[in-house]
């Protein structure tokens, strides 16, 4: 018999699948809608990544939606970070790119439409004074004054609102439903409001805007979306959703389905925080890589692959959790060690002079490319008297177990020599300067030699041929109790790397022996100096649960 293949399906599959079995719908639309007031994180990638999986499994469609509808806090400049970021992370959405503004004029007619059949009025009340008659969670609310008004009137007044001789905050125009409903948000919600504010795409066109529950199920609607996937914070506001397409008069109303959050421990992700971080010059921006907004994810040199890893592993569900972020780093380390060349760096250099190597002389050695993948082949490195040591590699009073260069002891250095100390120099300060050691040309790497044996093995570069650069290596942003922790950047300006990486070019992801992974900053390296970021160290303390 043929073993049969079980498919594991999330909740949302599910019910796709029971939509399409009952007629409901004969294909898949989906939508990503972010609202440009910001720039995305890693939270928003599971949706984007979601919405993008469910049209490409089920054949169907995809979109990138701008809910734009609230001028006063929107920008082209988070547009276009948006619209990078959706590309960057794989979710193509070709020519099917989209913006609530670009149907501003169905909503005013859809608002008519709900005045002309009593199901939508013009208020005079205030902000406070509609919070105050919503009543609360334990009392119903109480009709507006204003709730009654006829027809002609609501249309009179909601077309003065239109025509700019209303102040903002003097009118609203709310949806008639139920002020007794046990849902707050079907409270005669509002569903436009006056505000005299340059839109980034109409300009001065408009001064009434839709509020985002009335303007969001239109949107849908309009673009022929069929499931709209939402986080569960829409849960209660499902209902205004389908009375919207249901009231408007749509044929084919979409669907909404919630899903759980993806909240990731030790990171800031609330916009206003991190516009807070932006003004008071915490941190370089929105694309500063301690923070986990997309931008910042591909700066510091996240790849997309690791981040839909992570995406799956935190799998989807209705129930809130919060992923480790120890598992996002796991996920990077899984993408990068099959593609990142492996190189030697020294952070913190410390010259090293081989006493009885010809001073003029200069060696080539060859050097795996990366351990982990040997199509990668090899390189050439080169070798000369005077190289640099990583000072950690070096103690004039070893603790036990150290293996590495001491008084006394002899080490290898990685794809060369043995070497042997001889003698170190210190400055003023008492700091030591410069450390000289003889080696044994009977060592080289690759002659089969046998005899004795050591312990250690460091990383160097050639103090001749090195290229000097600056590294940045990332603390977690906030601490436990979400206080900036003062140690999250830490920058090392005298670095030095093995000539071959002079030609990095910004993106550029490397293995540095012993150091973790590192990437080109896009930002701030320039051909004559490059300032490379540390993407993620070597070590994890995550473990991938098992079945």
């Amino acid at each position: 018999m043929e073993e049969k293949t079980t498919v594991s399906k999330n909740f949302i599959e599910i019910e796709i699948d029971k939509d399409l079995e009952n007629g409901r719908f004969d294909h898949v639309a989906t939508r990503f809608p972010p609202e440009p007031n910001g720039y995305l994180h890693i939270g928003h990638a599971k949706s984007i990544l979601l919405n993008y999986g469910l049209a490409q499994k089920y054949n169907g469609t995809f979109n990138l939606r701008f809910d734009d509808t609230n001028p006063t806090k929107e920008d082209v400049e988070f547009v276009e970070s948006i619209t990078a970021d959706v590309k960057w992370l794989g979710a193509d959405f070709e020519d099917r790119l989209y913006f609530a503004s670009d149907y501003f004029g169905v909503m005013y007619e859809s608002a008519v439409k709900l005045i002309k059949e009593g199901k939508a009025y013009v208020c005079d009340l205030s902000a406070d004074e509609i919070k105050e008659y919503r009543g609360s969670y334990e009392q119903p609310g109480k009709d507006s004054p204003y709730r009654n008004r006829s027809v002609e009137e609501n249309l009179a007044l909601f077309e003065e609102m239109k025509s700019g001789s209303v102040p903002d905050g003097a009118r609203v125009l709310r949806a008639k439903i139920d002020m007794a409903s046990p849902n707050m948000n079907m409270r005669d919600p509002v569903i436009y409001r006056v505000a005299h504010v340059s839109h980034h795409r109409t300009g001065d066109q408009w001064c009434i805007y839709p509020m985002y529950d009335f303007a969001h199920p239109i949107e849908d609607a309009v673009e022929g979306v069929t499931h709209s996937i939402c986080t569960m914070e829409f849960e209660d506001h499902r209902p205004l959703y389908d009375w919207v397409v249901q009231n408007v008069g749509f044929e084919m109303p979409p669907r909404q389905i919630e899903f759980a959050k993806m909240y990731l421990t030790g990171v800031i992700t609330g916009k206003r925080y991190i516009k807070q971080l932006v003004a008071e010059g915490v941190v370089d921006g929105w694309d500063d890589p301690r923070l986990v907004t997309i931008a910042a994810l591909r700066r510091r040199g996240f790849a997309p692959e690791s981040i839909r890893m992570f995406i799956e592993l935190s799998g989807v569900a209705k129930a809130q959790s919060s992923s480790d972020y120890a598992m996002l780093e796991y996920c990077l380390r899984e993408d990068l060690k099959p593609k990142a060349p492996r190189y030697m760096a020294v952070l913190d250099p410390i010259k090293v002079v081989i006493d009885n190597y010809p001073e003029d002389q200069v060696e080539w050695f060859d050097a795996v490319n990366n351990p982990e993948n040997e199509e990668m082949g090899s390189r050439k490195v080169p070798f000369c008297r005077e190289l640099y040591i990583d000072r950690e590699d070096f103690m004039e009073e070893p603790p036990k177990k150290y293996f590495r260069l001491f008084p006394g002891n002899e080490v290898r250095l990685m794809n060369a020599y043995f070497v042997k100390y001889a003698s170190h120099v210190k400055d003023a300060d008492g700091k030591v300067t410069e450390v000289h050691v003889t080696y044994d040309p009977e060592t080289r790497s690759g002659s089969g030699f046998e005899g004795r044996k050591v312990k250690g093995t460091i990383h160097w570069v050639s103090a001749r041929h090195a290229t000097k650069v600056t590294a940045r290596l990332y603390e977690q942003l906030v601490d436990e109790e979400r206080n900036i922790n003062p140690n999250s950047l830490t920058v090392m300006d005298s670095c030095y790397v093995e000539p071959a990486l002079a030609e990095a070019k910004p993106g550029d992801n490397f293995q540095f022996v012993r150091q973790g992974y590192f990437a080109v900053d896009p930002k701030d390296s320039t051909p004559e100096h490059l300032v490379f970021n540390r993407i993620v160290s070597l070590k994890s303390s995550f473990k991938l649960p098992t079945a």
